[in-house]
């Protein structure tokens, strides 16, 4: 998955994507076909994997997959018409268009994979759910070296009782090596 992607690859994969599967609508490759002509329009489009909470966002699909056919979604309106699509294309030729195709193997597909960019939403979400998962771990850790170090107490106490001294200097190395590393 790639950041910056080049109109020329992008293009590129237009043309073999268009020449290799059907979409659902016709009206959709035209769509496409269009894009793929205009250099200036072609450096605002994204292809994402997943349309979710964009600005403004198109899904496609073709005949081998059982998907909506097509969709375009602005802001909170969601329309099914592609001349829709390409009249706010038309009219607002500076606003980023991020494009969700949906064909078979489309996960597993290189051509598809190379001109694939990060939904600049997930990046967000990537990064919280890093910071989450990372305190969860710290979390865990400390709450696992506490409850090692009760442990380590009980048994302390029980070697005390049964007057083992060796066992006592072994426990008693243990929780302060356990102590010094939950520092």
């Amino acid at each position: 998955m790639s950041n910056s992607v080049t109109v020329s690859e992008k293009k590129q994969f237009i043309n073999w994507f268009l020449n290799r599967y059907e979409l659902q609508k016709k009206e959709a490759a035209w769509l496409l076909s269009y894009l793929s002509s205009d250099e200036q329009l072609l450096k605002r489009v994204h292809f994402v994997d997943h349309v979710e909470n964009l600005p403004k966002a198109i899904l496609m699909s073709t005949k081998c997959v059982k998907k909506p056919s097509f969709q375009f979604k602005k802001k909170k309106r969601l329309g099914t018409d592609v001349e829709s699509a390409y009249f706010d294309i038309k009219s607002f030729p500076k606003e980023d268009i991020y494009i969700g195709l949906y064909f078979k193997d489309c996960a597993s597909c290189p051509e598809f994979a190379a001109v694939l960019e990060v939904n600049p939403l997930e990046k967000q979400d990537l990064a919280q759910d890093q910071l989450l998962s990372l305190f969860a771990e710290m979390f865990l850790d400390h709450t696992m070296k506490e409850f090692h170090k009760k442990e380590l107490y009980v048994q302390i106490d029980q070697s005390l009782e049964d007057r083992d001294e060796e066992r006592f200097a072994i426990l008693t190395a243990e929780l302060r090596k356990l102590e010094k590393d939950m520092i």
